[in-house]
């Protein structure tokens, strides 16, 4: 059999297909390739209105799916009007309710400048008012009117009192009617010393004219309420010609904004009932207008769009309950914790109000509660700010409830296929909340559009890390190895790998003192990123040198074949040759898997077995019962062992054993088969073929090793280039084959053999040998069964 040629073994980039001879001629960003179909779905999902047509980006990690998803969105997104500015006004009917206000871009900013503005204004209007020379007149009226209700009220007692030697004196406690002698109010002292008779006279005139006294002050309290009532009416006349003329021209900026109308209208109210308030502040310790009080007349400008030209795209790297939905703060004023609806703060949600925004699926669901805030913001089209101890009905301290605010936004999920599956399943509000997929490809082919396309994926990945420019043989090295990341034939799309890659191919370059990377440094770059990574590829080759793990490379066993498995964590993964052995002798027909009957095998590699005893029954044993037994083992073998890519090995181990000719140890095999004894592809085809090229390059290549594989993975070669060196040189050999007989005929050095006309293999093929030695096997198994009646007969049933 022909082994492949060593073009074959990896297929070059041409570099002509390379559409330049350095990056720093490519000017065009490409961030995607051969994402039509998830383009097609992202801008759909971005343009379509209707509800729950919101959108989940499927793709693993590092496939671009972030950089695909803004890209996308960022086009449509110019394409869109500016959202307006959202601020929240204090509720002066309900403080505890602010009210949310939408405005056009930008004139948020200008309440919020004409809010500041307004409360010194106010202020300076309020003192102007007070300090007026009408003021002060209407003012004194009041009071000089209250004062002489006083004194004529006063007036009719003190006449009585001097009449009778008393007299009405007003003191800090109010007024008392006092003895008097020679024109002198008398002391306690003298007025005990008066004989008995003039103090109980005296006492009992100064208690008739103290309740005369008493019957005329009882008005005052009324006189004094209704002084204060015509001082505040006074305020509130001076106070609304000073305000009203302050906020005309407020007025007639926002007549356009029927709540900012309405605010104003309750502002000049609440100064006209706070007026002294204005007055006072500043003086003597009296707040400020920036502070306590005075922050009801701000505004809490929450989202500003001034600057903004199109539709926000929003990504929130860190998805919690309050940096979705935003937050309630306090702050702490004499020990006490306070808060008003300045203290409100936007969340993600509000900044994309109008847009679009991206979040991580494993993020936001690993948050507690964020991903049932944005479920209802999603179904009501509102955007209410809770508190968390609201939501979870936990008593906390006393806190706003803001008026919710409209939500129009798409909100974009990026997350892996599993979690998409996992939601449809699991959570009924999925489906209805999130009807767009994007489904990323991991793979694209491998045709000269694509190639030229990735090229300029390399470019923008040069120019974004801001590396050095890229030579035509650099980008043609980063092709092959995008091509051997995705199986040969294809093309591999995940981002991340492939920036880590030239990020490190870069600084190698400079390194090297190369202003210019090459194929050179990328080829390096792949090495080194292996070399990081293969401690336990390389004990396990230390291993089989040392002769701990028995692998054969020259000669040939009965019943031995070398297969390969393929172990690996993360995005490394390494072949491992490994002796698999087969016994036979007389049965039933059974084939014994070792592994599977102590539970070292998986499903799948249990599932081969069974194919592989479906294969040999049927070819052989047509005319006579299968009375074979045999047992299949992966020698040393001490973990788990699944999959079926090693079931032409088995097979082939058993033709061996089974014909007792003996397999070729130079050879490795790799391959399943259907119960046809067709081979097909596996998986990992590259790492095994150089797993078992370096046990023969440890111990000397000889010029005839080799390994066998499936044809169909002949598309998925891209072996290093030591390997194919080796090959160009004939000193190593990959052998494709499409059955288990071309497997085995190499393996044994016999010719398979095929049926002729009477449905004979031919006499000495290997399929010829099988089944003469099956044959064999039948008779002996029917003249034992024979003896064994012919002793029963005799009496000798327990065989003696």
């Amino acid at each position: 059999m022909t082994p492949l040629p060593a073009d074959a073994l990896r297929p070059r980039c041409d570099p002509d297909l390379i559409p330049f001879s350095s990056t720093a001629e490519w000017e065009s960003s490409v961030d995607s390739v051969g994402q039509s179909r998830a383009m097609d779905a992202l801008a759909f999902g971005a343009r379509v209105r209707g509800s729950g047509f919101n959108l989940y980006v499927l793709g693993p990690p590092g496939s671009g799916r972030h950089q695909m998803a803004r890209t996308v969105l960022e086009r449509e997104a110019a394409a869109r009007p500016a959202p307006g500015d959202w601020c929240y006004l204090h509720n002066f009917a309900s403080p505890r309710r602010p009210t949310v206000v939408g405005l056009l871009p930008g004139r948020g900013r200008a309440l919020a400048t004409e809010s500041n503005q307004l409360v010194e204004d106010l202020q300076a209007a309020v003192r102007a008012a007070f300090e007026s020379e009408q003021y002060r007149k209407e003012r004194a009226a009041i009071e000089e009117t209250f004062r002489a209700h006083q004194e004529q009220a006063l007036e009719g007692v003190q006449e009585e009192a001097d009449e009778k030697g008393l007299t009405l004196l007003r003191t800090p406690q109010g007024l008392a009617i006092a003895p008097m002698k020679d024109g002198d109010v008398l002391s306690d002292e003298d007025f005990e010393a008066l004989p008995e008779d003039q103090r109980e006279e005296a006492r009992q005139k100064m208690e008739r004219l103290t309740e005369k006294l008493k019957a005329r002050v009882e008005d005052m309290p009324a006189w004094a309420k209704e002084r204060r009532r015509r001082i505040r009416e006074l305020e509130r006349t001076v106070v609304t010609a000073a305000v009203g003329h302050t906020l005309s021209e407020m007025r007639d900026r926002w007549s356009d904004a029927p709540a900012v109308q309405a605010w104003l209208e309750a502002i000049e109210a609440d100064v006209r009932e706070h007026a002294r308030d204005f007055a006072l502040a500043g003086e003597d310790g009296g707040e400020r207008p920036q502070d306590g009080a005075f922050r009801r007349y701000q505004v809490n400008l929450l989202v500003d769009n001034q600057a903004a030209n199109e539709a926000p795209v929003v990504y929130e790297p860190h998805p919690t309950y309050l940096n979705l939905v935003g937050r309630i703060e306090h702050e702490a004023r004499m020990g006490t914790l306070h808060t008003d609806f300045t203290l409100i703060s936007a969340g993600a949600l509000h900044r994309a109000n109008g847009g679009y925004l991206v979040l991580d699926a494993e993020r936001l669901l690993g948050e507690p509660w964020a991903w049932q805030a944005l479920k209802r913001a999603l179904y009501t089209g509102e955007l209410r700010l809770e508190t968390l101890e609201r939501v979870l009905g936990i008593m906390g301290t006393v806190s706003l409830e803001p008026e919710p605010a409209p939500l129009n936004v798409k909100v974009v999920l990026v997350g892996s296929r599993l979690l998409y599956w996992l939601l449809v399943e699991l959570d009924a509000d999925f489906p209805e909340l999130f009807k767009v997929a994007a489904d990323l490809s991991d793979r694209v082919d491998r045709s000269a559009d694509n190639i030229h396309l990735y090229a300029g994926l390399v470019a923008t990945l040069v120019r974004r890390h801001e590396l050095p420019p890229f030579d035509r043989s650099a980008v043609a090295r980063v092709v092959e190895h995008g091509a051997r990341m995705a199986g040969g034939d294809r093309l591999s799309v995940r981002v991340r790998g492939l920036g880590d890659l030239l990020v490190e191919a870069a600084w190698l370059a400079g390194e090297a003192g190369r202003a210019v990377v090459t194929g050179v440094d990328v080829a390096a770059a792949e090495a080194a990123q292996l070399r990081r990574l293969d401690r336990s590829y390389e004990e396990a080759r230390e291993e089989i040198r040392r002769g701990v793990v028995l692998v054969d490379t020259q000669g040939g066993s009965v019943g031995q074949v070398n297969g390969l498995s393929l172990y690996g964590f993360g995005d490394y993964w390494y072949g491992h040759p490994a002796r698999i052995t087969a016994t036979v002798r007389v049965g039933e027909g059974k084939v014994l898997d070792i592994e599977r009957e102590v539970e070292l095998g998986g499903a799948i590699h249990s599932k081969g077995v069974l194919i592989l005893s479906g294969f040999i029954a049927a070819r052989y044993a047509i005319e006579l019962p299968l009375s074979l037994a045999a047992s299949l083992v992966f020698e040393q073998s001490y973990g788990g062992i699944d999959g079926d890519s090693a079931t032409v090995a088995e097979a082939c181990s058993l033709l061996s054993a089974i014909a007792d000719v003996p397999a070729r140890q130079d050879l490795a095999v790799t391959g399943s088969m259907n119960q046809l004894g067709q081979v097909q592809a596996v998986g990992g085809i590259n790492e095994k073929i150089e797993s078992f090229f370096d046990v023969c390059r440890d111990r000397g290549l000889s010029g005839t090793q080799g390994v066998i594989v499936p044809a169909d993975n002949v598309r998925h070669l891209m072996l290093r280039d030591d390997v194919v060196e080796a090959a160009r040189d004939g000193r190593f050999h990959v052998y494709p084959v499409r059955t288990v007989d071309e497997a085995a005929a190499l393996l044994m050095s016999l010719e398979a053999g095929t049926r002729d006309a009477q449905g004979r293999y031919a006499e000495g093929s290997l399929n010829g040998l099988v089944e003469a030695r099956l044959k064999a096997f039948a008779e002996y198994r029917h003249e034992f069964e024979k003896e064994a009646v012919e002793v029963g007969e005799d009496g000798f049933a327990d065989g003696r």
